[in-house]
């Protein structure tokens, strides 16, 4: 899977952060919420930014490898209540419980892959597809049609382009 981007989806009062991701080859994202930190952890790795200290992020990938084992991939293998769960899959075979949000910041640090169960993608993904007469439709789960399909396309554009990385400006906390 593809890291797409950070986005906030707005629906009064509350804000959602989500991190989405997609198929390498393929129609499929799938859109995970996380908290603000991690979307700030995700969006600057993403950007290619350092900060002068190191982060939670970096310490981990740090101290990894000062123990000789490497990051392979993270997997995001189960929606469990509603919660995406992921592994680390380290260089040594050994597998370690993971936030989906800290493993894919971590992947974007150590540039490694995403993978994603197929068990996933099937409750969780959203398929982006235009049809012959160019009209997109989104599609979780059962197909929508006319007014349903427009109003989720809509709702899906809004939050994947309503955002950028500086949009998680956390000097406040």
């Amino acid at each position: 899977m593809g890291v797409l981007g950070v986005r906030v989806r707005v629906h009064a009062p509350e804000h959602d952060v989500l991190v989405v991701l997609s198929e390498a080859e393929g129609p499929l994202s799938l859109p995970i919420v996380i908290g603000p930190h991690e979307g700030v952890a995700i969006a600057t790795a993403q950007a290619g930014m350092q900060s002068p200290r190191p982060g939670p992020h970096d310490l981990l990938l740090s101290v990894l490898e000062a123990s000789e084992v490497g990051l392979d991939r993270v997997n995001i293998i189960e929606v469990r209540d509603g919660t995406f769960i992921a592994e680390l899959v380290l260089t040594n075979g050994r597998r370690v419980d993971s936030r989906a949000s800290d493993a894919i910041a971590l992947a974007l640090r150590a540039h490694v892959e995403v993978w994603c169960a197929e068990a996933v993608l099937d409750v969780a993904a959203v398929v982006l597809d235009v049809d012959e007469d160019e009209h997109e439709h989104v599609h979780l789960g059962a197909p929508l049609h006319g007014q349903e399909a427009d109003e989720e396309v809509a709702e899906f554009r809004e939050f994947l382009d309503s955002v950028a990385p500086e949009d998680f400006d956390d000097s406040d906390a």
